[in-house]
C-alpha cells in the first residue's frame, strides 16, 4: 500500500484550486448579432421634374447640292473640246463637240426629199379637187411627206446629241480625254457639281430617329477650321438601315462657305432636348438588366425593385418615360447589396 505524503497532498489540492479558479473566470458567451434584421444604410433621390438635353456627335460628310458625271449620249469622235477644269461654267455651255458631218449630209438630203415630196402634194391636191386623181394617191403622197418630216426631226436629235451640254450652272471637274479621242456612252469626259450650295449627310442611331424632322438645325465643324457652320434637315432616308441600326439622314448647309470643300469631314454636334421638364433620376441609379431597366424604389422601408423605361440622357441625369412618378423616392447606392424586400435605412435623401 503506497502511502500519500503531505507534501503531494499539498500540491493536489493546490492544482484543483487552479482548474476551479479558471472555469469560474472564463466570461459567458455573448449573443450572436443578427445582421439579417439591421436595415440596409444608402442614399436616396426624390423623382422630380428638370429640364434635360442629351448632346451627341456623329461623322458626316459633305455633299455638292447637285454632281453629275457627263457622258456622250452617242458614239463619236471628238471635234471640239470645252473643258475648263476647275471653274465655274453657266448652265447650256456647249463642253464637247463630236463630229457629226455624217448626219448634216443626212439632214439636206432628207430636206430636198421633203421639199420635192410637198410639191407633190400641191399638184396632187389640185388634181383631187378636179378628180384627175383617186383620193388613196393623194393619201400616199401625203404620206411620204408626213414620213420625211419625222425622219428629218429624227436627225435633228441625233445631231443635238453631238454637242454635251453643261446641265446646269457649276463648277467642272478635271477631263478625262483628249481632242480627238473617239468616245462611247461608257467613257466619264468630266463631272460637274453645283457648289455654291453645300449637302451634310450623316447618320444617326435608330433611337434618335424621331427626332430628325425636316427643318431641324444641326450643327457641324470641319478640321482645321475655327468656326460652326449650321444646316437644316432636309430629309431622311425612307428606313432604318438594317444592319447598323443608323437612319441616313440628308442637310443642306446654311449660307455659302467658300471655305468648305465638297466631300470633307464634319464632325455634327445634335443636342436632343424634351419640350417641358420630364422626370429624371440620377443615371447610376438604373440597374441594367438583360432585356429591362430596373431601379430600387424606397416604400415602407424596404427595396422594391421596379421596371422603368428610360429617354435621353446627360452626364447626370436620365428621363424617365414610364415606371416612376414624381415624389417617388428611389435609392441610389449599395445597389449591389440590395435584395429584394431589404430593409433600408436611409441616410441622406436628395
Amino acid at each position: 500500500m503506497r502511502i500519500v505524503t503531505p507534501f503531494a497532498l499539498v500540491v493536489v489540492v493546490f492544482f484543483i484550486a487552479a482548474i476551479s479558479c479558471k472555469s469560474e473566470s472564463k466570461p459567458e458567451p455573448r449573443p450572436r448579432h443578427n445582421a439579417a434584421n439591421q436595415p440596409l444604410q444608402a442614399e436616396g433621390f426624390v423623382v422630380r421634374t428638370k429640364e434635360l438635353s442629351e448632346k451627341i456627335q456623329v461623322p458626316g460628310t459633305l455633299l455638292p447640292f447637285e454632281a453629275t458625271e457627263i457622258r456622250p449620249e452617242i458614239s463619236g469622235r471628238i471635234v471640239e473640246l470645252n473643258i475648263p477644269e476647275g471653274r465655274v461654267v453657266e448652265k447650256g455651255t456647249v463642253l464637247v463637240k463630236l463630229f457629226d458631218g455624217d448626219l448634216q449630209a443626212r439632214l439636206k438630203k432628207l430636206e430636198v426629199q421633203l421639199s420635192i415630196a410637198q410639191k407633190t402634194v400641191e399638184r396632187q391636191k389640185a388634181l383631187l379637187d378636179i378628180s384627175g386623181i383617186s383620193q388613196q394617191e393623194y393619201d400616199l403622197s401625203e404620206l411620204e411627206a408626213n414620213n420625211l418630216s419625222a425622219d428629218i426631226e429624227l436627225v435633228k436629235v441625233e445631231i443635238s446629241k453631238t454637242k454635251i451640254k453643261a446641265p446646269y450652272t457649276g463648277r467642272i471637274g478635271l477631263k478625262n480625254i483628249s481632242l480627238g479621242a473617239y468616245v462611247t456612252p461608257t467613257n466619264i469626259l468630266t463631272a460637274i457639281s453645283q457648289v455654291n450650295e453645300l449637302k451634310l449627310e450623316f447618320t444617326v442611331p435608330e433611337k434618335y430617329s424621331e427626332n430628325m424632322r425636316p427643318g431641324r438645325e444641326v450643327v457641324f465643324d470641319v478640321n482645321g477650321i475655327d468656326k460652326q457652320f449650321r444646316a437644316a434637315v432636309m430629309a431622311t432616308e425612307a428606313g432604318i438601315e438594317a444592319n447598323t441600326r443608323t437612319l441616313k439622314v440628308r442637310a443642306v448647309v446654311k449660307g455659302r462657305h467658300d471655305e468648305l470643300v465638297s466631300g470633307g469631314f464634319a464632325s455634327v454636334s445634335l443636342e436632343l432636348g424634351e419640350k417641358g421638364a420630364p422626370l429624371v433620376i440620377p443615371t447610376q441609379a438604373i440597374i441594367p438588366k438583360a432585356r429591362t431597366k430596373e431601379v430600387v424604389v424606397f416604400r415602407s422601408g424596404q427595396a422594391d425593385f421596379t421596371t422603368v423605361t428610360t429617354g435621353i440622357r446627360d452626364s447626370t441625369f436620365v428621363q424617365v418615360l414610364d415606371g416612376l412618378k414624381e415624389g417617388d423616392t428611389i435609392v441610389t447606392t449599395a445597389l449591389l447589396a440590395i435584395r429584394p424586400e431589404s430593409k433600408i435605412s436611409l441616410t441622406k435623401v436628395n
